[in-house]
């Protein structure tokens, strides 16, 4: 898979006209599985993850953590590094107030995230998939809201699935990489306010999570859609002509 993941990615940015890379997620279940990782970086400063994966998608940087690297408990607790989960980070206290009117909504927020489970793991690596440097558990990427419909038109080009995904608020990582990485489901998420304050990301992206083997299925169906006529970006046709000649492109009688 790591020999296919290079191609992939260009693949990716050929189709969706990408503004930034492709990334992967790895667990470690040892440190030093992490640390042996060549030209690995490690961070200097207390980070939160959204600037991790920042990092990786807009420098194309390879980078390794471990909880002590991580600014707190919520960042810690999606990907299950360290043992975050404990009663403070149930009860919310530190959201009430600030994302959520009571202690009973910042509770019940936690509650509702997706989460990697706690002991298993002791690093993450992120890296572009173009890297070639990891065996990542899930790829991910940003792009506008156009091209994600269309990648997911690609997914569901062949073994039609419905997707369905929840928006669970602030801390909307657990609906990209922590849903993805504790269900091996794709999963698309709004990127929330520290996304965007801290990793850098547009105020017209969307994030992508998915395993790296669906990545292959949805380049095939892209391909598929192109060869008739459907591709991103979309052509405007126009919101006052008559539509039926440019329906028959698309839906030609048969």
């Amino acid at each position: 898979m790591k020999d296919d993941l290079g191609k992939m990615a260009v693949d990716l940015e050929r189709l969706l006209k990408l503004r930034s890379l492709p990334f992967g997620m790895m667990l470690c279940e040892r440190r030093e599985d992490m640390e042996a990782i060549h030209r690995i970086r490690r961070p200097k400063a207390i980070h939160t993850l959204d600037q991790i994966v920042g990092q990786a998608a807009r420098l194309g940087f390879t980078i390794g953590v471990t909880a002590e690297d991580l600014v707190g408990s919520q960042c810690r607790s999606v990907v299950g590094l360290g043992n975050a989960k404990d009663a403070e980070w149930r009860s919310g206290q530190q959201m009430a107030g600030v994302w959520y009117a009571t202690l009973e909504d910042s509770a019940a927020h936690q509650a509702a995230m997706d989460c990697v489970p706690d002991g298993k793991y002791e690093a993450l690596v992120v890296s572009p998939l173009a890297a070639g440097r990891i065996d990542p558990t899930i790829a991910l990427f940003y792009a506008t809201p156009g091209a994600m419909i269309y990648f997911i038109n690609g997914l569901q080009w062949s073994g039609y699935k419905r997707f369905d995904w929840s928006v669970v608020g602030e801390s909307s990582c657990a609906d990209s990489w922590g849903r993805a990485l504790k269900t091996g489901q794709p999963s698309l998420s709004i990127p929330c306010f520290a996304e965007r304050r801290y990793g850098g990301v547009l105020d017209d992206e969307m994030l992508m999570a998915l395993p790296p083997a669906m990545l292959a299925q949805a380049i095939a169906g892209m391909e598929a859609l192109a060869k008739n006529g459907l591709r991103y970006p979309f052509a405007q046709y126009g919101i006052q002509q008559d539509v039926r000649a440019g329906m028959e492109v698309s839906y030609a009688k048969k």
